[in-house]
């Protein structure tokens, strides 16, 4: 143990001796105690940047080489001086993987939905933290020295719905500064028109064909590769915003509509589903039917998705009528889907346009025959003139 100090002192005098450390002079006007606006936290969607204020580390005894980030002493885990902007800070920068987030503490906590989600009884968020803290040069028995310690975390939300959500971000006493993060960024809702989904769907300006296949993904893109994309809701609304809208559900925890197929949900970075083009009922004496999807989608860890996907650990919903008011979809904000659209031509309007064709052909008929007969009858009169004249003769 001895040993694996000394080497531990040895990287640490190294690191200190190669410092870019500030003089006194050049902090001039920014020298002074430790405030709480010392620390930034910024909770990326792949990695979390922290900056320290350095003057003030300066002035109590430190440099940035002696800011240790969760007794890390591993280069990639060092900050970096930052003197570009004013004040300058001392810069760290971590992935949000477990293996290598230089120490940082994965904590993921579960608590029943509300609003929007109220329909789910295990929401989860993860939260990283960690500590900045200083690290004494000093020898001896005693020091003169403050020690230094900046806590910080990062509170994900691991469900979304896909449309949008709320960014809060939260201050904290000195030395300690706790921020909330969002992965939304990295979610995306995409329609397609083939099996493949490759091909993006073009709505004709006429509408879909009823019946023809709706093709949807929502993919994650530069998500840090812990997580999966499970989706826990997908629904039709007549409008962008669901609020007081007539919607329809495709999909809901352990049930989905007849017509519905998942294809791939929970198993990746990415979920798709297809179903058949329909249209509002509501919307019946409009040249087009006009609707917009949206999706609550869940990011779970790897190792737990199959846990969601379980009917027993999830409160279901009832689903015997599909369609309904929107008084149950509260608090949201929205930035619509791509919107679908339908043709709402049925057949029986066919039909009314072959019977008046009928009707047309059977006028022009009659009026044919009608003159065929006077014809006839013109004839017969002229027969009959002619022979009463020849028997008066």
């Amino acid at each position: 143990m001895g040993k694996m100090k000394f080497e531990a002192f040895l990287l640490l005098a190294t690191v200190v001796s190669r410092s870019t450390q500030l003089t006194l002079n050049e902090c001039s006007g920014n020298l002074r105690r430790p405030e709480i606006t010392d620390i930034s936290v910024s909770c990326g969607t792949s990695s979390i940047d922290l900056a320290v204020q350095i003057c003030p580390v300066i002035y109590t005894g430190y440099n940035e080489s002696l800011l240790i980030l969760n007794h890390m002493l591993e280069p990639a885990c060092r900050g970096t001086l930052d003197d570009t902007v004013d004040p300058p800070v001392a810069r760290f920068n971590f992935p949000l993987n477990m293996t290598n987030a230089c120490g940082s503490v994965f904590r993921t906590t579960s608590a029943a939905g509300t609003g929007v989600f109220s329909d789910f009884s295990n929401i989860q968020t993860v939260n990283i933290s960690g500590i900045i803290q200083s690290s004494d040069p000093t020898t001896g028995t005693v020091t003169y020295n403050a020690e230094l310690k900046y806590y910080y975390s990062c509170a994900y939300p691991l469900e979304y719905l896909i449309n949008n959500t709320q960014v809060d971000v939260s201050a904290s006493s000195i030395a300690v500064r706790d921020n909330n993060g969002s992965f939304i960024s990295t979610l995306s809702l995409e329609l397609f028109s083939d099996a493949d989904f490759t091909q993006s769907m073009v709505m004709p300006r006429q509408g879909l064909e009823l019946r023809s296949t709706v093709y949807v993904e929502v993919k994650a893109t530069n998500l840090t590769g812990q997580y999966n994309v499970l989706l826990d809701r997908c629904y039709a609304s007549i409008s962008p915003l669901p609020t007081n809208s007539t919607f329809f559900n495709l999909f809901v925890p352990c049930s989905q509509d007849q017509f519905t197929t998942m294809v791939l949900n929970g198993q990746s970075q990415s979920a798709r589903f297809h179903f058949p083009a329909f249209r509002f009922i509501e919307q019946q004496n409009e040249t087009v039917s006009t609707y917009y999807l949206h999706c609550i989608t869940r990011l779970c860890e790897i190792s737990t998705c199959s846990t969601f996907m379980q009917c027993n650990n999830r409160r279901r919903r009832d689903t015997r009528d599909g369609t309904g008011s929107a008084d149950v979809i509260t608090d949201m904000h929205t930035i619509t889907s791509p919107e679908i659209v339908t043709k709402t031509e049925t057949v029986g309007s066919k039909e009314e346009i072959a019977v008046g064709n009928q009707g047309d052909s059977s006028a022009v008929g009659l009026a044919v025959g009608v003159g065929v007969l006077a014809f006839a009858c013109l004839v017969a009169l002229c027969v009959a003139v002619v022979f009463y004249n020849r028997l008066k003769h």
